[in-house]
């Protein structure tokens, strides 16, 4: 042989580059696993590991009105001869389908520990038992009148079904989850009632919208309950076939009975939380003191129904603790909607409505399928019973040829020979349109065919018998009645989908249950305010900038003239330059030196203890290096018809729309123009009808109505308020209704006195004059630290510049005329002087509750 001739002999080899090779190997593997493993068919909603095992448990005769068998039988049968992958894997998708925490409606039913909700693992295979759930059997339902195609198994050694038919759309109904290459599927369940209704609105109205579908079918409905937080997700998903819809614990309040304590009782958890982990998790948080205000935690969940207690504290709020709950523990969390399944053979992501179109779909085929096998398997019975009615009418010339034949093979050739004369009950079944029959009827006479004459050789003597007769003509008419329906179905499409309905709507009414998964309107994200009560605080500022906040209860009334108590701790050069009252959910207005505007929360500030230092407010907004903070005011909310009434040292007083101040930029913004060697001291909300009355280190004050003040925008300067000495500057500014007769003006002086006046005495002037006198200052009492409009209810908190904080009534101090020193309202040591004072303002205040301000008007200069 040649060269060339072996050459030739040799086998051709294709040469590819290792980057090809590896391009292809690799997808042909992410194919197999998406195909094959790990994503549901679109049909019946099965992956392949569920639909051989449930193939393996039908082929078994497992079936729910059968005695259970041991888990690992079904194991067995279903690695060895459809699956085979490891045990434990089959094992665990069996414990999954009997889980009724997993499942929405479970299709295999279990006998023995099949697991918790807390997350214990079943018991070995050899100690379970199960069989198939009722529910399984419409998925495998029609499976042997050729409904679905059928394949080869691993080893071509058997078939398995590709498909199983599937009476109800599984897929929506108890949904899927998996991971695939590159894509995953996340599909929540459905309630089986609702999914049912939406199929079958959906083939009676093939143009429904999805906001029709939501009508039907509002959402999810998960096996463990507990609400949905939002509509406008699950219309997302619907849409788009992605989106995330959030869950919340149900829960409700109760009361010891023993102990009198609140306690929040959690009834059920979202899908897939373990309990054991979510209980774990909140004694972590109560441990670490993340969480305040529970005094114990423990699972009381029986065979009625979970029951997690979390006990409160006295004095604890049961709605904060609960919005802690939910922030920080999976109380709440969130379900990522994927409608990713196998369409044709390809990974598809779905909207709602073809999922459900998909499954009319296929209903259609398997109807039909299912309708041609029994018109195939009707017809062939028909043409035997006509071969029988034939006999009993000729018995005799029957009976005749077969015993005048000398073995089986020559009766069966004389009887397909013989024209036999036609049965007179031929004359019934002309309506049944088949030609043979009104051919046999017009000619009087008929021919066996094989099948029949096989069937009248295996007949029985019993047959002869005049009920039997009965009998056959009956079957025979129901047959004919089989084939006529049959072929209706087959020729009309609205017959066809009457079936498909009828056949819904019996598995909706035999197996549809109440929804147990509630859906609320969008709750929103918990913010930070969710987590903290709305109660009244105490914001301490010192002169160096440091910030912080307390609850007002710490601070205990005293009678004036006492000592106080230790508010803040400062350094020796530092000292506590004022303070106010407001709440956890206000904003703070912070105003500085320069007319500029920083814009805060009051729950961003530190909650520090009563002697703590607090924050740098530097470090909670961002000031210039000679910006300094000069006036603080808590607004409740920003709305029309409110202004901000500034006040500068030099006696300008300036009005500015609330609004103007509602979307302040991080490095602030321009509240008032600031002339040179001026600088801003307070800052007051007015609803545009108050009296203004202007105070002055040197004891003198103005009043007038802020009408005499037109509104102007932020970057202006203002006009004259009071009309000042050289030396003297405006310490403070307030505000009040001129129709109220029983409020006083509050003067405090840095030496501790102070006094109280009747706001009549202060005449109302036109804006800009020098005013009158409001206290009379000397060495004994000192300068005016500040000034505040207050009634006899009202409770003062008072610091001095040594960190000294003390609580007085406004009814202990004496009311008296307006060219006086005052009285002691607080005892200081040597060096110490007063540094701000601020009202307190009572839940019934009614300034603290009418419009427009809703927030404590005080702030300290």
């Amino acid at each position: 042989m040649s060269s060339s001739e072996s050459t030739e002999l040799k086998p051709q080899t294709t040469m590819r580059s290792m980057e090809e090779e590896m391009r292809k190997s690799y997808l042909d593997y992410s194919m197999s696993v998406i195909v094959g493993r790990a994503l549901p068919d679109i049909r019946d909603g099965l992956k392949p590991v569920h639909r051989r095992v449930l193939y393996a448990m039908s082929e078994l005769g497992n079936s729910y009105n059968r005695p259970y068998k041991k888990s690992a039988r079904i194991v067995g049968d279903v690695i060895g001869k459809y699956h085979p992958h490891g045990d434990q894997a089959v094992y665990d998708t069996i414990v999954r389908m009997a889980q009724d925490f997993s499942m929405r409606y479970v299709l295999v039913d279990g006998q023995g520990n099949f697991g918790s909700v807390d997350g214990d693992s079943a018991a070995a295979m050899r100690y379970t038992e199960i069989r198939m759930a009722k529910l399984a059997s419409e998925l495998m339902s029609d499976i042997d009148k050729e409904t679905v195609d059928f394949g080869p198994n691993y080893d071509d050694s058997l078939v398995e079904p590709t498909v199983l038919p599937a009476r109800y759309p599984n897929l929506l109904v108890n949904g899927s989850s998996g991971i695939a290459v590159g894509m995953a599927t996340n599909i929540p369940p459905h309630n089986l009632k609702e999914v049912i209704d939406t199929v079958i609105l959906l083939i009676e109205k093939s143009d429904i919208t999805v906001a029709d579908i939501l009508r039907t079918m509002p959402g999810p409905d998960f096996p463990t309950g507990a609400t949905i937080c939002g509509r406008a997700d699950i219309l997302s998903y619907y849409e788009t076939g992605r989106g995330i819809v959030k869950m919340r614990a149900k829960t409700h309040f109760e009361v010891h009975a023993k102990t009198g304590k609140n306690m929040i009782v959690i009834d059920e958890i979202p899908y897939q939380v373990n309990k054991a982990k979510l209980i774990e998790a909140i004694a972590d948080l109560v441990k670490d003191k993340r969480i305040e205000g529970i005094s114990d935690v423990r699972d009381e969940s029986d065979r009625q129904g979970m029951r997690v207690v979390v006990d409160l504290k006295r004095d604890a709020l049961g709605e904060i603790v609960l919005n802690q709950l939910f922030k920080q523990t999976s109380l709440q969390t969130s379900f990522g909607v994927i409608n990713l399944a196998i369409v044709n053979g390809q990974p598809k992501v779905l909207p709602i409505k073809d999922m459900l179109n998909y499954f009319i779909r296929f209903r259609r085929e398997v109807v039909t399928r299912r309708s041609q096998y029994e018109l195939k398997h009707a017809r062939a019975r028909f043409n035997i019973l006509l071969g029988l009615l034939c006999a009993l009418d000729n018995i005799d010339r029957m009976i005749a040829l077969i015993r005048g034949s000398k073995d089986t093979e020559e009766a069966r050739q004389s009887l397909l020979n013989e024209v036999f004369k036609t049965p007179g009950s031929f004359t019934e079944l002309l309506n049944l349109k088949e030609a043979h029959i009104e051919q046999a009827v017009q000619a009087q006479q008929m021919q066996l065919n094989a099948t029949q004459v096989q069937a009248i050789l295996d007949m029985r003597l019993q047959r002869l018998t005049g009920l039997e007769r009965e009998k056959l003509i009956d079957e025979v008419l129901s047959v004919r009645d089989l084939i006529a329906h049959l072929q209706s179905i087959l020729s009309s499409d609205d017959l066809l989908m009457r079936v498909i309905v009828d056949e819904l709507k019996g598995i909706r009414d035999t197996y549809g249950d109440e929804r147990k998964t509630d859906i609320i309107s969008e709750a929103g994200d918990i913010s930070i305010e969710d987590l903290l009560a709305d109660t009244e605080v105490v914001v301490s500022l010192t002169q160096d900038g440091y910030i912080k906040r307390n609850p007002v209860e710490i601070y205990r009334a005293q009678n004036r003239g006492g000592k106080g108590k230790l508010g803040i701790t400062t350094k020796e050069e530092d000292f506590l330059s004022s303070i106010f009252v407001t709440t956890n959910h206000s904003y703070l207005l912070i105003f500085t030196n320069l007319g500029k505007l920083h814009w805060l929360k009051v729950h961003e500030i530190p909650d520090a203890g009563r002697v703590a230092r607090g924050k740098a407010l530097v470090n909670l907004i961002q000031l210039e290096p000679s910006e300094k903070v000069q006036a603080i005011l808590p607004v409740r909310r920003f709305t029309e018809n409110n202004f901000i009434v500034t006040a500068t040292a030099m006696g300008i007083v300036k009005k500015t729309d609330l609004m103007l101040f509602s979307n302040p930029r991080a490095s602030g913004i321009i509240a008032c123009k600031i002339e040179d060697g001026d600088s801003l001291v307070t800052a007051r909300m007015t609803d545009g009808c108050q009296d203004l009355i202007m105070v002055s280190k040197h004891g003198m004050a103005i009043r007038f109505n802020e009408s005499d003040v037109r509104p102007t925008g932020r970057g202006t300067i203002g006009v004259w308020g009071i009309n000042l000495e050289s030396n003297d500057r405006v310490v403070a500014l307030e505000t009040f209704d001129p129709q109220l007769t029983n409020k006083t003006l509050l003067t405090v002086c840095e030496n501790g006195f102070g006094k109280r006046t009747e706001l009549g005495e202060y005449r109302g002037q036109s804006r800009g004059g020098k005013g009158v006198i409001a206290i009379k200052t000397s060495d004994r009492n000192g300068c005016v630290v500040d000034a505040i409009v207050v009634d006899q209810q009202d409770e003062l908190m008072m610091s001095t510049n040594q960190g000294t904080m003390i609580r007085i009534r406004a009814q202990n101090v004496s009311i008296v005329s307006r060219n006086t020193q005052g009285v002691t309202l607080i005892s200081l040591d040597a060096n110490e002087r007063v540094a701000s004072i601020a009202r307190i303002q009572e839940k019934d205040d009614p300034e603290t509750t009418k419009e427009p301000s809703e927030s404590d008007p005080t702030a300290s200069s």
